[in-house]
This record gives structure tokens, C-alpha cells and sequence, in this order.
């Protein structure tokens, strides 16, 4: 009776934070634990993120997950039935649509579990992030250590010559800052 009713309970969680904060760290990490509890798990992300896997959800220290790429959020509902527990890499990515299918799998009760970027290169909220972390009982914000001063760094500076909001890249593109690294650089802009 009592896993009968706590079924019936689906909750959104969101891992944010900068680049190389340990994001998708995180994500494997609670999704390796609900595969260990024996409940069913999918992971979805983006199709265009193919920086190290196609079909892995792959964290910048090598730890992996098999995952479902998919070119839209409604994919991602097609793809859940009778799962205890989806998780989705890189959900900035996604268009505002993703809010809904997320709303949608908490209400059916699954537990749902988000990661992605807070901010875009520019310190910006980055696009259905604000509104998932606004609708999501728990929010885990994790931090990178600044490679320009050792503070904490919450932003993800561009390094690469570039004025499009998505572009994947690496360490040779991005460098984690803090706020006051973050202002400077971009002051010198």
C-alpha cells in the first residue's frame, strides 16, 4: 500500500551551475542510484550534444550513462512509459516546451531530474532554466572553481570568438569564472 501511494508522487529536480561544476556528475550519479533501487529509469538528451557520445550522457570526467538522444522535449514523453524515474542532460538546450513535458511526467508521478546550464556565455538566464527552477521542489546549484583566481565560478566564459547562444565546446572554448573574474572579461570585451 505504502509503495502503491508514494507512486502516485512525481517531483521535478534540477542540477544547475556553470561549465565543468559537475553537472552531469551529479545527474549519473542519481540515476546510477535509482538503477541500484531497482526502479525504471530513461535518460534523455539533446541530439545535437554529441561532444563525446551519441547515445551516452557522458560527464567531463568520463563517467557515462546509456541515454536516448532526441530532437525535441515531446520525444521525451513519447519515450516514458511506466518509468520510475527520467533524467535529462543539458535540458538548456531544449525549447520552453520541455517545462511542460517535465510538469506532465511529475503529475503522472515520476521523479524527473534536469541538469544544465543557468546561465548562457553571457550571464544571461539560459532558456527554459529559469522557469524549471521556479516549478521544481528541489534545486541543487553547483559551482566550478574559478581557473583565473580560485573562487567560486558560477559563470561559463566563452573563449572562442563566436555571438551564437548555443555552441558546444570544451575546455579550449569555455573556462569557468566568478562574478568578479566574469566582469572584468567582459568589460575587456
Amino acid at each position: 500500500m505504502f509503495l502503491e501511494s508514494a507512486k502516485q508522487n512525481g517531483w521535478i529536480e534540477v542540477i544547475c551551475g556553470s561549465m565543468f561544476s559537475g553537472k552531469t556528475e551529479e545527474l549519473i550519479r542519481r540515476l546510477k542510484r535509482a538503477k541500484f533501487a531497482n526502479q525504471k529509469v530513461e535518460i534523455f538528451k539533446p541530439a545535437i550534444d554529441i561532444r563525446y557520445s551519441e547515445e551516452e550522457v557522458v560527464s567531463h570526467d568520463s563517467n557515462a550513462i546509456q541515454s536516448t538522444p532526441v530532437e525535441s522535449a515531446s520525444s521525451i514523453l513519447l519515450l516514458t512509459s511506466d518509468v520510475d524515474v527520467v533524467g535529462i542532460d543539458e535540458v538548456q538546450f531544449f525549447d520552453d516546451s520541455i517545462v511542460d513535458v517535465c510538469q506532465e511526467l511529475a503529475n503522472r508521478g515520476v521523479r524527473v531530474i534536469c541538469a544544465g546550464l543557468d546561465m548562457d556565455y553571457l550571464g544571461k538566464p539560459f532558456g527554459p532554466m529559469p522557469t524549471l527552477m521556479a516549478i521544481a521542489e528541489y534545486v541543487t546549484k553547483v559551482h566550478a572553481i574559478c581557473v583565473r583566481c580560485g573562487n567560486l565560478a558560477q559563470h561559463s566564459h566563452r573563449l572562442a570568438a563566436s555571438d551564437k547562444l548555443v555552441m558546444l565546446g570544451e575546455k579550449d572554448t569555455y573556462e569557468p569564472i566568478c562574478r568578479h573574474c566574469f566582469n572584468k572579461a567582459m568589460q575587456n570585451k
